[in-house]
């Protein structure tokens, strides 16, 4: 069935009159009256619904249950250093695939913040696309740039791990006898972090930690590490449809599990 993400608020009745957007995709994917599809608020509510008008102009449908699902992913925050040119968009499309919950572009002495801010709409339906594409319930959030001591600051999880070249201790040490809530993940830019930047993260109990032998591009770092992490911790060890059954109000009754 095919999902689409939309303002909450348009949510709250059971007739909805569909965004410009979205009739593009319904039109695009020749879609028809009588059709279900499912809209999604972005915090886990799916809403199943029918399609009752759909012309060139319009598309509404009428919803007919309502069920709130469950990522098994594990919580990561991504601590980007903010790259050159378009790079945080394929960092924030393939890591909103792996299940990262939270993205916050850091700006730190070799990274390139020029255009930030003004890309965060783009931002945000990149995040929402990669969302769609790849089977999540939520959508990502995203922030805006922000400087790197305070992101350390403020940002809290039970382990954090710095990606830093010159560590010496292995992603499997830092990462042995732990069973993490949370993890908050800090990459560095194209040039990596000075080194007192990494003495800064560690005063806030970040983690030195080595990803091998050779050096990975800051758009790859983060992949490998959200990769390992969800494996590990998360749900990538699960087959297809791993979701915790979800309790539904369909029409005549009864459950569904999974996606």
């Amino acid at each position: 069935m095919r999902r689409f993400f939309l303002d909450p608020n348009l949510l709250t009745e059971d007739q909805v009159d569909l965004p410009g957007e979205t009739l593009k995709h319904l039109r695009v994917l020749r879609l028809s009256v009588g059709d279900r599809i499912e809209l999604l608020d972005g915090s886990g509510q799916v809403a199943t619904a029918r399609i009752e008008i759909l012309n060139r102009q319009n598309a509404q449908v009428r919803i007919v249950n309502r069920r709130q699902e469950k990522e098994l992913a594990l919580p990561v925050t991504l601590l980007q250093g903010l790259p050159k040119a378009d790079k945080f968009d394929l960092i924030l499309q393939k890591g909103t695939e792996l299940g990262i919950r939270r993205f916050v572009p850091v700006l730190t002495q070799r990274c390139q913040p020029d255009g930030g801010k003004r890309r965060l709409d783009r931002w945000q339906r990149i995040a929402r696309e990669a969302a769609r594409q790849s089977g999540r319930f939520r959508l990502p959030e995203l922030e805006e740039p922000v400087p790197l001591a305070q992101a350390l600051a403020r940002e809290e999880g039970d382990l954090k791990l710095v990606a830093w070249e010159q560590a010496i201790t292995p992603l499997n040490q830092g990462l042995a006898n732990r069973q993490p809530q949370g993890v908050v993940l800090l990459v560095g830019p194209e040039g990596g972090f000075a080194p007192e930047e990494v003495a800064l993260a560690q005063r806030f109990d970040y983690l030195p930690i080595s990803l091998g032998p050779r050096i990975l591009r800051t758009e790859t770092a983060g992949f490998v590490l959200a990769g390992i992490l969800q494996y590990v911790y998360g749900d990538l060890n699960r087959p297809a449809g791993g979701i915790e059954p979800a309790q539904t109000c369909p029409e005549q009754g009864g459950r569904r599990d999974g996606p």
